[in-house]
């Protein structure tokens, strides 16, 4: 596992200067020069020019942005997660008991019982409709459980708000892409560290020390984050303008920027092609690597089976396997659940 250090191999460039620039602030009326950006001495000057044109679609250079940038081992020292951790590598991290959600009456998800151990991958797989993202709905705050329990980390979650769950240290991806279309890539993540700031809405208002601080590591940790996940020379390009890969991996850098404990994501591989695919297995074990756990959901068995140190496996909202991907893999009930069984099989 990687650690986060204050004094990193190489030294910062100099973010004195405030990092969001609204429009007009260049030498033309419109912040222009005879149509053509004003030239800025900084690299974050220029990236903050790009930032404050709506029509930007300028490809950055992550490097000018931040030299560090170009060493993998730096920027996994910028990623990997600052918290305090109560428990220990290998130790419960997320405990569910007995949950069960019921809407009217019908029960989506039935006493399903299962562990995540600090620092491992696990799959939670099953058929459609057999209560996948009903169970990370339940244990992010979504839903509320009819019974049952969640704890994380040593503490019972219970009926916390969603945004206390993020704070807690649970964030997650959705089945269904969900940016801030017309925010770039880079204000997208930065959104993320706010979970982790403590300015005030004074502090924003007045410029304090501290909001110029948080600021300035917002926009570091957020270029580190799309280099860690392969998109920072898009960091410019408004989210509605990615390809839908980019756009994936976008969300992932944005839950990563919450500094979770643990990571959920929701269908990641949802509309990929092979290779993205194969690329997204990489991804995600470099991002365990990194010193985050892993909550995964998907339906694509090759990457479940290539990525993950455990599953767990519902249908029809009751869990009926939980063990290695082998175990699993070779499990009847798994086989008769996902190809169903003979007529004769059945009681």
């Amino acid at each position: 596992m990687t650690h986060r250090t204050p004094d990193g191999p190489e030294p910062r460039p100099d973010l004195s200067k405030p990092v969001w620039q609204p429009p007009g602030t260049g030498s033309g009326a419109d912040g222009e020069a005879d149509g053509i950006h004003q030239v800025v001495e900084s690299p974050t000057e220029q990236i903050a020019e790009v930032l404050a044109d709506p029509q930007a679609t300028t490809v950055v250079d992550p490097t000018a942005i931040d030299p560090a940038l170009a060493d993998p081992e730096a920027v996994a020292e910028a990623v990997a997660p600052q918290r305090d951790i109560a428990t220990a590598e290998g130790d419960t991290l997320l405990e569910v008991r007995d949950l069960t959600v019921e809407f009217g009456g019908l029960a989506a998800l039935s006493e399903v019982s299962f562990d995540i151990r600090r620092g491992e991958i696990l799959g939670l797989i099953g058929p459609n409709g057999a209560g996948k993202t009903t169970c990370f709905n339940a244990i992010t705050g979504v839903y509320t459980p009819t019974r049952g329990t969640v704890t994380f980390d040593g503490e019972p979650l219970g009926k916390l708000k969603r945004h206390k769950i993020t704070r807690k240290g649970i964030a997650r991806t959705f089945q269904n892409v969900r940016l801030w279309g017309e925010m770039t890539a880079l204000e997208n993540v930065c959104v993320g560290t706010d979970a982790r700031h403590k300015t005030s809405v004074w502090g924003a208002t007045f410029r304090t020390p501290r909001h110029y601080r948080e600021e300035r590591d917002a926009v570091e940790r957020g270029m580190a984050l799309l280099e860690f996940v392969g998109i920072a020379a898009r960091a410019t390009e408004k989210a509605a303008n990615l390809p839908y890969g980019d756009q994936r991996r976008l969300e992932i850098a944005r839950a990563l920027a919450t500094e979770p404990k643990l990571l959920c994501l929701d269908e990641p591989a949802a509309g990929f092609n092979p290779s993205e695919k194969t690329a997204l297995m990489g991804l995600i074990k470099k991002i365990r690597d990194d010193g985050y756990t892993v909550l995964l959901i998907e339906h694509d068995m090759r990457l479940v089976m290539g990525v993950t140190d455990r599953i767990v496996v519902l249908e029809f909202g009751r869990k009926i396997a939980d063990g290695a991907p082998r175990e699993v893999r070779d499990n009847p009930a798994v086989i008769a659940a996902y190809l169903g069984v003979p007529d004769d099989d059945i009681a």
